[in-house]
């Protein structure tokens, strides 16, 4: 996890780097709402097109809580945001209704990231959402099934490793051949699921480094993968002739 500053000049880097060949989304998330702010001026002044800003952890609002947080931050900086919603990582749900209504009511909420694994929910934002809000997956095994259902894509963990299969996979579900997305869905599955056999991104980062993408370095509370979840990892990327 890293310290307050440091984000800063990565998301610099990464703008700069990017020239404007895609957009930028940079994560502005944390429980407190002026710390919120801080890092959303700072994305919108180094250029980023959007940011993604995860309910807030640990001190768990209401739902009227969750609006006024985003409403803070929107009314503050007008910059595209994005919500993120993962209960699993921060004990609180950001219910469909009041997705729907700050979709309504804050003109720069433009996105959810949808990471409930709740498919009620999800089915919910996709049939009352405005037309112009966009409905993301955050679970790269559920994008398939939530863009057949009406979302838009998926920001992703699975892409680290494959990004091209995986963009490929997306881009033939929002064309509508679900047909042939299954195949590439059910081959890359293992590798999808394997992701989280252990708190992320500790997988991901095992894998990329096994790739010899990355070096494999780890910062508490953080700590390297287990031997016995390095072997089943390493046993899938084999199979998809990664490694």
């Amino acid at each position: 996890t890293p310290s307050t500053p440091e984000p800063q000049p990565v998301i610099e880097i990464v703008i700069e780097q990017a020239n404007k060949r895609v957009k930028i989304f940079a994560g502005a998330g944390s429980n407190n709402t002026a710390e919120v702010i801080e890092k959303t001026r700072f994305a919108k002044q180094a250029g980023a097109d959007a940011v993604l800003i995860v309910g807030p952890y640990y001190n768990k609002p209401t739902q009227n809580g969750y609006i006024q947080h985003f409403k803070a931050v929107g009314d503050a900086v007008d910059i595209p945001i994005i919500v993120y919603n993962v209960p699993g990582r921060t004990s609180g749900n950001i219910e469909a209704a009041t997705v729907l209504r700050m979709a309504e009511e804050i003109p720069n909420v433009v996105m959810v990231k949808e990471a409930s694994g709740n498919m009620a929910q999800v089915m919910e934002i996709a049939r009352n959402k405005p037309k112009d809000f966009s409905l993301l997956s955050g679970d790269d095994a559920l994008a398939y099934s939530i863009i057949a259902l009406g979302g838009d894509g998926c920001i992703s963990v699975v892409s680290n490793e494959v990004p091209k299969e995986y963009s490929q996979l997306i881009r033939l579900c929002l064309n509508g051949d679900f047909k042939e997305a299954l195949t590439l869905q059910f081959r890359l599955l293992p590798l999808m699921n394997i992701n989280f056999i252990e708190s992320s991104p500790i997988p991901v980062k095992t894998a990329l480094a096994m790739m010899g993408m990355i070096e494999e370095a780890f910062r508490l509370p953080l700590v390297p993968i287990t031997d016995a979840s390095r072997a089943k990892l390493k046993k899938v990327l084999e199979d998809l002739k990664l490694v």
